[in-house]
C-alpha cells in the first residue's frame, strides 16, 4: 500500500488520479490481486497563456514527483490531451515528440497513452499514433481487464461504428463478472454537449458495457473531479496538468479558470481510487495542490 505521506507530495503538482486496486475473487471472474497505477491527464504540452504561466514546468515537476514516490506504480496511463493543438502538422509532431521526451524521464517503463482532441482531431490521430502507437487497444494486469477507447481522433468526437464493433469483440470474450477498467478521453455520457463534453455515440460504448457488473470509466477532457453513474457504471474524471476548468455547464461559455498567483496550481490535484475485496465501488480521496 502507499504511504499516505506520498500522495501528499504527489498533490502539490497535479498528476491526474491515481487508482489503487484491492479486488478479490467473485463468481466466475479471474483472481484480481493488490496493485495500483497512476493517471496522468490534460498536460497540453505547447500551451503558452496566463491560465498558467508555468506551463513549461508543470508536466516535469510532475515526473519528478511521481518518480519519488516510494512504492512505484505498476504502470501509468496518460487520458489525453498530451499536447496543446497547433494547426501546424510539424509543430504537433515537435510537440508530441517534447512530451514523450519528457515523461521518458519516469522510472516507471510501463506506460499507456490515448490521445485528446489536442493532439488528435485535426489529423484523426496520425501524428499520435507515429509516436504512441494504436489510440485504441486493450491490456490485461493482475486480473482486471483494461480497454483504451478513442473517442477524439474523430473530429466530431464519436468513437464510431468500427471501434464500436471492435469493443463488441473484445467484450464478447470477458466473462459477466470480470473487472472491466475503460479509459477514455472524452465522457462517454452528455455531460454538457454545448461545451463538447460529450461523446457523440458514448451511449453505444456504454450500452456495449452495461452487462457487465464491474465496470468504472476513468476520462480526462474536463480538467477537474467529477463523478457520475450510468446505471451501475461509474465515471471519474481526472484533474488536469495545466489548468482547470469552470464546474459543469456554470457559465456560457468554457474558459479556463484564471490562474490565482497567491494559490497557484488551484484546482488541479490527484486522487486515490481504491477498491475493496468483493466491491466494484472505488472509494476516492482527492488531494487538492497546496503549493506550486
Amino acid at each position: 500500500m502507499i504511504d499516505r505521506r506520498d500522495f501528499l507530495r504527489l498533490g502539490a503538482v497535479g498528476a491526474g488520479a491515481v487508482f489503487l486496486s484491492g479486488l478479490a475473487r467473485t463468481a466466475g471472474a479471474a483472481t484480481v490481486r493488490d496493485f495500483y497505477f497512476v493517471q496522468m491527464s490534460d498536460a497540453h504540452w505547447g500551451y503558452q497563456g496566463p491560465a498558467n504561466p508555468d506551463a513549461q514546468h508543470t508536466l516535469q515537476k510532475a515526473v519528478v514527483l511521481v518518480n519519488s514516490l516510494k512504492v512505484r506504480p505498476d504502470f501509468i496511463v496518460f487520458t489525453g490531451d498530451l499536447s496543446h493543438t497547433t494547426d501546424d502538422p510539424a509543430e504537433r509532431r515537435k510537440r508530441l515528440t517534447e512530451f514523450k521526451q519528457i515523461v521518458s524521464e519516469l522510472k516507471v517503463k510501463d506506460r499507456h497513452f490515448i490521445p485528446g482532441e489536442h493532439d488528435a482531431s485535426l489529423d484523426n490521430g496520425a501524428a499520435f499514433k507515429e509516436m504512441f502507437g494504436p489510440s485504441n487497444y486493450t491490456f490485461d494486469h493482475k486480473g482486471v481487464h483494461f480497454i483504451a477507447l478513442d473517442n477524439v481522433s474523430d473530429p466530431h468526437g464519436s468513437i464510431g461504428e468500427a471501434q464500436l464493433a471492435w469493443l463488441k469483440q473484445d467484450l464478447a470474450a470477458q466473462d459477466r463478472n470480470a473487472r472491466i477498467v475503460v479509459f477514455a478521453h472524452r465522457p462517454l455520457f452528455p455531460l454538457v454537449p454545448k461545451w463538447d463534453w460529450t461523446t457523440r455515440d458514448g451511449d453505444k460504448a456504454i450500452a456495449l458495457l452495461m452487462p457487465y457488473r464491474n465496470v468504472t470509466v476513468f476520462y480526462g477532457h474536463i480538467h477537474q473531479e467529477n463523478h457520475h453513474m450510468t446505471g451501475h457504471i461509474a465515471h471519474h474524471s481526472a484533474k488536469s496538468l495545466i489548468f482547470p476548468f469552470p464546474a459543469p455547464g456554470s457559465q456560457e461559455k468554457r474558459t479556463p479558470v484564471p490562474w490565482d498567483p497567491a494559490m497557484p496550481y488551484k484546482g488541479l490535484g490527484v486522487r486515490e481510487v481504491e477498491s475493496k475485496p468483493n466491491q466494484a465501488e472505488y472509494p476516492i480521496t482527492e488531494f487538492p495542490l497546496a503549493r506550486s
